[in-house]
């Protein structure tokens, strides 16, 4: 009987292990891809030159520009919660340069400058060379946060390309950029509790205000990205589904347990009437 109660002590602590554990989320998402790849025609083959005329981008698309050293070029995405985008650019240069430093950085809706996990977000092209190659891995886009807090939401992203500590000889002379943009699904593992009214895009609070006082009148909408299967509510994730799974083995567990312990009925060694 005591090899049996620890038997079923045993199982039912994994159970609620196991639950626990998987309630977590998983970490086998963080390899799921979640942009695939678009048809490059409809990629746009210019640049803005600013956070007002950048240039929208979908993800998984390949965008082209042409311009000057000494030029900045923009570019904006949509991102969505759960996902980490990742931001690659190449420069061609032309043939005859000294040595130029290019940057890339990211902003998002609300026009912060968003820090890369990792990534060469700043690189220098030695002389002579064909091209050079920037890139920028944002943290995980989160559905909600506080407000005193920089971290990424969804929402409109802004891309910034240039080159910088650029000498006189080098300025004005023809460079060709290409930029991409990919993320990965993180999954649950990265859900919080809690969401966005609206995803921070251009235009957003123009939109609503016209909603307000006519929901039939025409609102000006600066911006016409989002994901391809719209903006997450923010609520629902696998975390849900990997919790409601730990309950049903941790309940099981139990149940399995208190049927080991639970014996065949009253001891023969106790009196009838004890």
């Amino acid at each position: 009987m005591r090899s049996t109660r620890v038997l079923s002590t045993a199982l039912l602590a994994l159970g609620l292990g196991l639950g626990l554990g998987l309630a977590a989320g998983p970490a086998a998402a963080d390899s799921t891809p979640s942009a695939s790849p678009s048809d490059d025609a409809s990629a746009p083959t210019s640049a803005g030159t600013s956070f007002r005329t950048a240039t929208e981008v979908e993800q998984g698309q390949t965008a082209t520009a042409s311009a000057s050293t000494g030029d900045y070029l923009y570019w904006s995405f949509p991102a969505d919660a759960e996902q980490r985008p990742t931001v690659r650019a190449t420069v061609k240069l032309p043939d005859a340069h000294v040595a130029q430093t290019w940057q890339i950085d990211v902003y998002d809706g609300l026009r912060r400058r968003q820090a890369c996990q990792y990534g060469a977000q700043t690189r220098t092209a030695a002389q002579g060379a064909a091209s050079v190659e920037v890139a920028c891995v944002l943290r995980t886009v989160r559905s909600w946060s506080e407000e005193w807090a920089n971290d990424p939401l969804p929402g409109t992203y802004y891309v910034r390309l240039t080159a910088v500590g650029l000498k006189a000889a080098d300025l004005g002379l023809p460079v060709s950029a290409e930029l991409r943009v990919d993320s990965k699904d993180i999954g649950g593992s990265a859900a919080v509790d809690g969401w966005l009214a609206e995803p921070l895009v251009p235009g957003v609070a123009v939109t609503s205000a016209a909603q307000e006082d006519d929901d039939d009148s025409d609102s000006a909408v600066l911006s016409s990205l989002e994901p391809d299967d719209g903006w997450s509510s923010g609520w629902w994730s696998d975390r849900w589904v990997w919790t409601a799974v730990g309950g049903v083995l941790a309940a099981l567990a139990g149940i399995g347990g208190y049927a080991l312990t639970r014996g065949s009925g009253r001891p023969a060694r106790v009196p009838p009437g004890a």
